[in-house]
């Protein structure tokens, strides 16, 4: 790995009109760079960041070793060199990128864009980029998404979407020196808007949906600004993938153009490039008939929800983008799972059909409560969410209103309340499930809530308990605390039901 000097890094910035000032000039190596003072090591470049930084993160990096700091501010009290910028968020890929040597370079990189399904989608690339790889001796593909990241040297549960710049690049470089040539993830309308991803560039940029969500102080003013934030994936991408089918296909279209090749996608408009038709149920999972230029054939998903098949059409466009055989986009899709996605467990008696998904805004909800009315007609419905605290408001009217709608019964619990009482966030949604005639129970604890809805069970029924998935963290307070996830609650839970039933 080629490491750069100090003044490197400083006459970077200055071409990109991001440099201030330049205190104490030094020409030491800059062997790490990081923004997170306990992982300093001697010769690091430490990054000020964010609202919250305090002067101590400084100290800390200094007296773990850091040769310099990069910052909006100059800190008088430190001894290091400083690199004073105007504007952070850019800088750091920029600086990010050069440490790092542009390891996306050697990546054929898969990045998936829009409000529902990004997950899904990054693992349905996933499972067909490894059964190519598989075939050809290539290695696993890296992963980044809000289930875990996996970059062929580490591997780990993530608690957000997409990483900042410096280390998304470093878990691009891990991917390339392990061997890796294909990485999906998930780009959010966070990272496009705060230039985590800025200074690369997407093999593919998918564009899934879009659907108000995200809209908060400290999230997106408006849904322009959320929608506008998204769109800009496709400044980044060589080639797009569009739905059709979604709102505003015609303004992402138009975005999109700036790519070198577009390919749509739809289960509607016959004219798309890639066109999913006779979607029905079978006893192995859900088969569709797609059309592109090239084949007219089946395909089949194994992985429940018939709303899957939007991201199955988006993957296969993608895959055809890539150069991927048809043969293992067909063998991929077919063992395609997503921990935490649709995950379905049922009691022995099968009055009791438990789906575990990571469904936690407007859209979701609406494709996840209509498909499951669809797929069990003689079910009821029994929901089991929360909201988060302090973000993404609108979710509490939208998610207790479509909840009202299809449901029975909803039970209203904790998901990563942070700083806000869960019972706070409970009552305001509450308001909204009761508007629709719907009973409620809240029951803070979340396992005591899967536990209650699963043992209340009247008639058969479908429990939605959605928003968590597989994952094994709360927030609370400003800590992530461990947990058991939605899934071991309801193993545990169901095991119960069928002994005494």
């Amino acid at each position: 790995m080629n490491y750069y000097h100090f003044s490197d890094y400083a006459e970077l910035l200055k071409e990109h009109n991001l440099l201030a000032d330049v205190h104490n000039n030094t020409d030491e190596v800059v062997s790490y760079l990081t923004f997170n003072s306990k992982q300093v090591t001697p010769g690091t470049l430490f990054i000020c960041k964010g609202k919250n930084f305090k002067k101590d993160y400084l100290e800390e990096a200094q007296n773990r070793g850091a040769c310099a700091y990069v910052s909006e501010q100059h800190y008088e009290d430190s001894s290091l060199p400083c690199i004073l910028t105007t504007d952070i968020r850019k800088a750091m890929p920029l600086l990010a990128d050069m440490f790092n040597n542009s390891p996306w370079k050697h990546l054929t990189v898969i990045g998936v864009g829009g409000t529902k399904g990004k997950s899904t989608s990054a693992y349905y690339a996933k499972a067909i980029v490894d059964d190519y790889m598989s075939a050809i001796g290539g290695a696993e593909s890296a992963i980044f998404s809000s289930i875990d990241m996996y970059d062929g040297k580490t591997k780990f549960e993530s608690h957000i979407t997409t990483p900042e710049a410096v280390e998304l690049q470093e878990h691009f470089r891990n991917a390339y020196e392990s061997g890796i040539t294909f990485a999906e993830m998930e780009v959010s309308s966070q990272a496009l808007k705060y230039d985590r991803v800025s200074n690369m560039r997407f093999t593919v940029g998918i564009f899934l949906n879009i659907s108000e969500d995200h809209i908060s102080p400290i999230e997106h003013k408006d849904f322009e600004d959320y929608f506008s934030s998204k769109l800009k994936i496709f400044e980044l991408s060589d080639n797009a993938v569009v739905n059709l089918d979604m709102d505003y296909a015609d303004r992402a279209l138009e975005e999109a153009q700036q790519c070198q090749r577009v390919l749509t996608f739809s289960t509607k408009d016959s004219s798309a490039d890639v066109y999913g038709y006779n979607i029905k149920k079978t006893n192995e999972g859900t088969s569709f008939m797609v059309r592109t230029a090239d084949f007219d054939e089946e395909f089949l998903l194994t992985m429940p929800g018939f709303f899957n098949v939007e991201n199955a059409l988006a993957v296969i466009a993608t895959s055809l983008l890539v150069g991927i055989p048809k043969e293992y986009i067909h063998s991929g899709l077919r063992r395609a799972r997503s921990s935490g996605r649709m995950e379905v467990y049922t009691s022995k008696d099968n009055r009791v059909v438990a789906i575990v998904d990571y469904a936690h805004n407007k859209l979701s909800y609406e494709k996840l409560f209509s498909s499951t009315k669809e797929e069990y007609p003689d079910y009821d419905i029994v929901a089991l969410f929360g909201c988060p605290g302090k973000k993404a408001y609108l979710r509490r009217r939208d998610l207790g209103t479509i909840a009202g709608q299809y449901s029975k019964v909803v039970y209203l619990t904790e998901e990563d309340a942070g700083t806000e009482p869960v019972e706070d966030i409970s009552r305001e949604i509450a308001q909204y499930v009761e508007a629709q005639n719907c009973p409620y129970e809240i029951i803070n604890d979340r396992g005591l809530a899967i536990k209650t809805a699963i043992e209340n069970v009247e008639n058969n029924s479908v429990l939605l308990i959605c928003g968590k998935g597989n994952e094994t963290r709360q927030k609370r307070g400003n800590e992530y605390i461990d947990c058991p996830s939605d899934v071991e609650y309801v193993k545990e839970f169901l095991a119960e039901y069928d002994r005494t039933h």
